[in-house]
């Protein structure tokens, strides 16, 4: 078994973490992920779900559908933040194990709260002095975030070059993000010193996920060279990010300021302008082509529909693999 620093804390079997993934993270994949061995994480970047009652709901279901540790995932960018109930950190630690914030400089008052109610808190980071930051915020674990990413990006630099500097200047552990969707890449990311890895791509294609039909036929189709990272996907919010050069194309050449629509939680349509950066989930309507198709380089990986569990399995397996040939070798070792 692929035992590290992270899955003895954080109670899980597999060292792997799915990414927040917003309204493609139904608690029906978080949950899948959790029973398969990993963290399950259900992701609040979307329509509605950061209030009290809706977030309160959808941690239900996660409990309803496994007892297995899981982590809740916000995006604590100004803009976010002015949209969540306050009460909602403290909601989402007395229910699940982990919660985690991502962009914007680690907070140390968000992790105490997290802290007073019982769970564990991490950050997700894109340098090493954000790293530092976020231990010094008292965050449990961090995770390095590469510019292979998808979705948004807080990285500016490669995954290894990054978390390297990250490993050599914190002590708690550290997962890698960015451009992992095979088990020779997870592998190569523990034998590097992580303690885990985090996977986004692949699991938007699993059959928990509630990814748009359109979405996922466009990754299955896709190779790392397909993706393009840049700002076209913002809108009112000025973060980069990594999605499939086809949807900017599409985008760049609709004629129209409005997309489609989207639905909130309670079912509310919404509109969907052109460039805005929403996960497109299977109730989005409209140029599905032209929306924000979140992809990292680790797309090449998607090559089919499969359960979360397969997936899970399909890394872990193939990582472990790598990593007791490679040590058969002399060229790393599982305890790296």
């Amino acid at each position: 078994m692929l035992s590290t620093r992270f899955t003895e804390l954080v109670g899980c079997t597999v060292p792997i973490q799915q990414a927040g993934l917003g309204a493609v993270s139904p608690p029906e994949l978080v949950a899948a992920v959790s029973e398969a061995g990993g963290l399950g994480m259900l992701g609040t970047g979307r329509y509605g779900a950061r209030t009290l009652p809706a977030l309160g709901a959808l941690l239900d279901r996660v409990h309803a559908l496994t007892q297995r540790p899981f982590g809740v995932n916000f995006i604590v960018a100004p803009e976010h933040l002015a949209s969540t109930e306050p009460g909602c950190f403290a909601l989402a630690a007395r229910s699940a194990r982990v919660v985690e914030f991502f962009y914007t400089w680690p907070d140390r008052a968000l992790v105490e709260i997290v802290h007073e109610h019982g769970a564990l808190a991490s950050w997700q980071v894109g340098s090493t002095a954000e790293a530092v930051a976020a231990a010094e915020a008292g965050c449990d674990f961090v995770i390095a975030q590469g510019i292979e990413a998808g979705g948004h990006v807080r990285g500016t630099i490669g995954l290894l070059a990054l978390l390297g500097a990250v490993l050599e200047a914190v002590d708690v552990p550290v997962l890698a993000a960015g451009g992992i969707g095979t088990g020779r890449a997870m592998a190569a990311a523990l034998a590097a010193g992580a303690d885990g890895v985090r996977v986004g791509t692949r699991f938007v294609a699993a059959r928990e996920a509630n990814a748009h039909p359109h979405y996922v036929e466009a990754l299955i189709a896709a190779g790392p060279e397909d993706t393009v990272y840049g700002r076209t996907f913002t809108a009112w919010w000025d973060a980069p990010g990594r999605v499939l050069r086809s949807c900017v194309a599409a985008a760049e050449a609709f004629d129209g300021e409005v997309v489609g629509e989207a639905a909130s939680l309670d079912g509310t349509r919404v509109a969907v302008a052109r460039f805005e950066p929403d996960a497109i989930d299977r109730a989005a309507t409209g140029a599905i082509e032209a929306m924000s198709l979140w992809a990292g380089e680790s797309v090449g990986g998607v090559t089919r529909v499969q359960p979360a569990a397969e997936i899970v399995r399909e890394l872990a397996d193939e990582a472990e693999r790598r990593l007791h040939r490679w040590d058969r070798q002399g060229w790393a070792t599982t305890s790296a």
